[in-house]
């Protein structure tokens, strides 16, 4: 039907439904720049290199979060170490091999649930579990293995979404060549769907910097600079843990909010990774 013989009626609703979504999306574009503008003015400036690069003294009063850093870094790499081979190893699996449907309908009715569970539950369980039964006590190490479990269903189905993607005639080849299913998987399917595999790292890694509450259970609070093996057997607060201490606690809302800025800082520096590198991907994967 043409534009111009809509009824008034019907003009009058489509007017109102563009209204609408415009004012929606400006509402929403409002929200994001109004917190992320009021962060970034109440944070900034309280940021300094000495505070990024020293350790708090209780005795001077000073504040540093080097001991934050430091620890949100170590229980990434602790995380994304364990997680990522259990993922893509899991998502192999259920994509390739397994020939149960029921089964693989299973497990992934068990990752979309995983998912849904709330971070202090995870923070709950992985104390119990981790801290007291496994006698890990609370450290950065049981606080890894808890986000491993939380971020677990993330780099299964993202992987898994991109595995599908890449076209089934691209194996036919391959088998028909020769190639066994593992020598088809390693240097046909998963060159092929590697970008999804580095967006559910990056996503992962941005959910790791973000969470508190399972932290707050397993991690711990502590402020001690550490190397590598010895903080990850020990206790220790990653930024956003720390943000809650100084802001609740200890009511240095200044330094709260630098730590607040900083994170948004990193989370849209992984954001813009993770859409730089899929435009990558897609384009070399298309030449």
């Amino acid at each position: 039907m043409a534009k111009n013989s809509l009824s008034p009626r019907r003009r009058a609703y489509a007017v109102l439904m563009k209204a609408l979504m415009f004012v929606s999306a400006g509402l929403t574009v409002a929200l994001v720049a109004f917190l992320v503008g009021y962060v970034m003015v109440k944070g900034v400036p309280n940021i300094s290199w000495e505070l990024l690069s020293t350790a708090p003294s209780y005795l001077s009063g000073r504040i540093g979060i080097l001991p934050d850093i430091l620890n949100t870094v170590y229980i990434v790499l602790a995380t994304i170490v364990i997680v990522v081979p259990l993922g893509v190893g899991a998502a192999v699996y259920l994509t390739e091999y397994a020939s149960n449907r029921r089964l693989v309908a299973a497990i992934e009715y068990a990752a979309e649930t995983l998912s849904g569970i709330p971070s202090i539950i995870y923070g709950l369980v992985g104390m119990l579990f981790f801290c007291q039964l496994l006698k890990m006590k609370t450290s950065l190490l049981a606080g890894a293995l808890t986000l491993v479990i939380m971020n677990l269903p993330t780099i299964l189905r993202t992987t898994q979404e991109s595995l599908k993607t890449v076209p089934q005639s691209y194996r036919e080849g391959a088998f028909g060549l020769g190639a066994g299913k593992w020598r088809v998987i390693r240097t046909v399917v998963l060159p092929g769907c590697v970008d999804g595999v580095i967006t559910g790292c990056i996503l992962a890694v941005g959910r790791i910097l973000g969470e508190s509450a399972a932290l707050l259970f397993t991690a711990g609070f502590a402020h001690s600079l550490n190397n590598f093996f010895r903080g990850i057997r020990s206790a220790g607060a990653t930024l956003t843990v720390a943000l809650y201490v100084y802001a609740k606690e200890r009511g240095e809302f200044g330094v709260a909010f630098a730590i607040a800025a900083i994170l948004m800082l990193l989370t849209f520096v992984i954001n813009l990774s993770a859409d730089l590198l899929a435009r990558y991907f897609e384009r070399r994967r298309t030449s």
